[in-house]
């Protein structure tokens, strides 16, 4: 017997060629709430699933067997076996542990699961690394979307231990979730109906906006084929634009030297810019490449936190009083130069407000801030270092993408005689 899973490369445009170039523009009129980690996401979403009655759509990077995967899969399976359409599209690097046995349970109720790259291991050692799907969507009855940077795992709750991840996402209601629902079946290689005037009718005002809200949404993501930049752009342009605040909470943080500038240049004109960084981070390797940046960065007036509860996850920024954005794109190479990624930008200012709030209680409890004058010590090695990993970090997705891992082939899989 096989097992209802499919292999999709969504690095490739859908098959609908009227999709192929997904712009999405601002809708108006949608109710935006911060969920910060996930006692507030996994309830949310839950609920939104278990009250299902069409349709649910899921991405994610990873998904675990742990109790928040279990709970996951049997509201998926109590859903599709009451006529609930469930896709479900898992990344092969992220999910590659689950079980033959797991994803079993979802086929044989009807749950549609794709996986996208996925490959098996190498003398034990998992080799598709790059080009990851590392979206994070739901969306239920194209009504209410979750988008942001928690994965369904149980490392995003409290209980945990000391490891378990700060992080954020949010719930959106309103005409925006058009524009989610309709990227989500496009890149799950759904059938999708190809929309006439979409961008004339992104500008008229929502009939929606009493019911909903007023806050301003746009869906921007990031592929290997026509949105290589979108993300950056979004974030380059908005610190280009800032007059008074800027605050940026990524768990891995070495963009490209515009976005750097970018940075340096709103603290330059006296617009204060804080830097949340991770002071314990589940890879090493991002605290020491942020830190090569320290110095560029603190000596133009940005303040640096790093902050020390717990691993760092999000990727959200806000910048003056209005824009915000949350997603999971991280501010790396992988994330902006290799990665599938998805983010919402936000124009309101009660959220800019709410965000901004929950970010300086951050700061000010849970973070150690680096001293604006550093001695300075070992610069030599430091900087020759720097330069080094900088230049290297730069130009490795270039490198990355001639490895043959990083090719996505549509591969059909057989289940084994029994469950390993």
């Amino acid at each position: 017997m096989s097992i209802a899973v499919e292999h999709i490369a969504t690095d490739q445009p859908p098959d609908d060629s009227k999709a192929r170039d997904l712009d999405y523009g601002w809708q108006s009129g949608n109710r935006v709430q911060l969920l910060e980690n996930g006692e507030a996401y996994f309830p949310a979403v839950f609920e939104a699933m278990r009250d299902a009655q069409r349709e649910i759509l899921l991405e994610t990077f990873i998904l675990f067997e742990d109790k928040v995967g279990h709970e996951l899969q049997g509201i998926l399976i109590e859903a599709a076996q009451r006529g609930v359409k469930v896709v479900v599209s898992l990344d092969g690097f992220g999910c590659g542990e689950l079980s033959p046995a797991f994803l079993r349970a979802l086929a044989e109720a009807g749950v549609i699961v794709q996986m996208f790259d996925p490959a098996s291991k190498t003398l034990g050692i998992r080799t598709n690394w790059f080009r990851r799907l590392h979206r994070k969507i739901v969306v239920v009855d194209a009504s209410v979307a979750f988008i942001g940077g928690i994965n369904f795992s149980a490392d995003h709750l409290g209980d945990f231990g000391p490891e378990a991840k700060q992080d954020y996402a949010v719930q959106v209601i309103g005409p925006a979730v058009a524009d989610l629902h309709h990227f989500a079946l496009a890149q799950s290689g759904r059938q999708v109906r190809a929309r006439r005037g979409w961008r004339r009718r992104q500008q008229r005002p929502s009939p929606w906006a009493d019911e909903h809200g007023d806050g301003l949404v746009r869906l921007i993501y990031r592929d290997n084929i026509q949105h290589r930049d979108d993300i950056e752009e979004a974030y380059i342009h908005a610190l280009s634009q800032a007059r008074q605040r800027v605050v940026i909470a990524n768990a891995y943080f070495f963009p490209g030297y515009r976005l750097l500038r970018e940075i340096r240049n709103a603290a330059r004109r006296g617009v204060q810019v804080q830097l949340i960084m991770q002071g314990q981070p589940d890879v090493l390797l991002a605290k020491l490449a942020a830190r090569m940046l320290y110095d560029y960065l603190l000596k133009d007036g940005v303040v640096i936190h790093e902050y020390c509860q717990r691993p760092l996850h999000g990727k959200v920024a806000l910048v003056d009083d209005e824009w915000s954005t949350v997603g999971s794109s991280n501010l790396d190479p992988l994330s902006l130069a290799l990665n599938l990624e998805a983010n919402v930008l936000i124009r309101d200012r009660a959220f800019n407000q709410q965000l901004y709030q929950s970010l300086e209680a951050l700061a000010r409890d849970h973070c150690q801030t680096m001293p604006a004058k550093r001695k300075p010590r070992l610069w030599l090695w430091r900087l020759t270092v720097g330069f080094l990993v900088f230049h290297v970090m730069r130009h490795f997705p270039a490198l990355a993408s001639w490895l043959p891992a990083h090719k996505p082939r549509l591969k059909p899989i057989e289940s084994p005689a029994h469950d390993v």
